[in-house]
């Protein structure tokens, strides 16, 4: 079986919370298909990661400070491809049912991403990527049910969907696709402390036809075609990649 190639030689890709998870393997498969990748993450440099981080330029930011927005994209020289993946979702283990914590995940989550794509905006409208260049928001599978314990989350990742779909027609005219893709449960930092309960994972398995989890590397070939030429009549969708979860009556 011949697996799908991508070539990104010359591009130049941002990938927010690029230094874990999702967004590590969407960073990983960019950098193995020649872009020059810039990653964002919460710690101060690279090497205060367990994991290996060679190979990508590295920004802290600390998500939703505006002015932390404002120095990774004024740091670019140019920029192709923005990859919005940074969130997060029950802060500290505080519940999001809390006003102040519900709005500290709604920023990072929706209002961050519409930053740094604004930030971002004049970069990309310069770009000469064939295709045109790509805005990429991840949303959940949160933007489409409702998720008892992630009001925040799931609020965030609903408004994520709507923003996709609103600066694609807006942006359309500048050049710049803006295209969205929903994971399901995918095997990550951020859903590890679940995995090992059969109560939480059961259900969802249950629901899920292709009856497993995704990983990072599910996920990671969808974001490359939406942002690339193969996918340059798509814009303002948002492609599930979730075994089929949002299918499942």
């Amino acid at each position: 079986m011949v697996a799908a190639t991508f070539d990104y030689a010359g591009a130049r890709v941002l990938v927010t919370g690029g230094s874990n998870g999702i967004g590590l393997g969407v960073a990983t498969a960019f950098r193995d298909a020649g872009a020059e990748v810039t990653i964002t993450g919460t710690r101060a440099s690279p090497g205060d990661y367990d994991h290996d981080l060679h190979g990508f330029a590295y920004h802290r930011c600390l998500l939703p400070d505006p002015d932390a927005v404002e120095a990774v994209a004024g740091a670019l020289s140019g920029l192709d491809v923005l990859v919005n993946n940074a969130g997060q979702n029950l802060p500290g283990g505080r519940s999001e049912y809390d006003p102040d914590v519900f709005e500290e995940v709604v920023a990072v989550n929706l209002f961050a991403a519409f930053r740094m794509a604004t930030a971002c905006r004049g970069l990309l409208e310069a770009s000469a990527l064939d295709g045109g260049s790509s805005v990429v928001n991840v949303g959940s599978m949160s933007s489409f049910f409702g998720m008892e314990i992630v009001p925040g989350y799931g609020a965030a990742k609903a408004g994520v969907v709507q923003m996709t779909k609103t600066l694609a027609v807006a942006w359309a005219r500048h050049g710049i696709r803006v295209n969205a893709v929903a994971p399901g449960v995918i095997e990550s930092n951020m859903t590890a402390p679940m995995l090992p309960f059969d109560t939480i994972t059961g259900p969802i398995l249950e629901r899920t036809p292709l009856r497993r989890f995704g990983t990072p590397a599910d996920v990671a070939p969808v974001v490359l075609f939406l942002a690339g030429p193969a996918a340059r009549y798509v814009t303002g969708q948002t492609l599930a990649v979730d075994g089929g979860f949002s299918v499942q009556g």
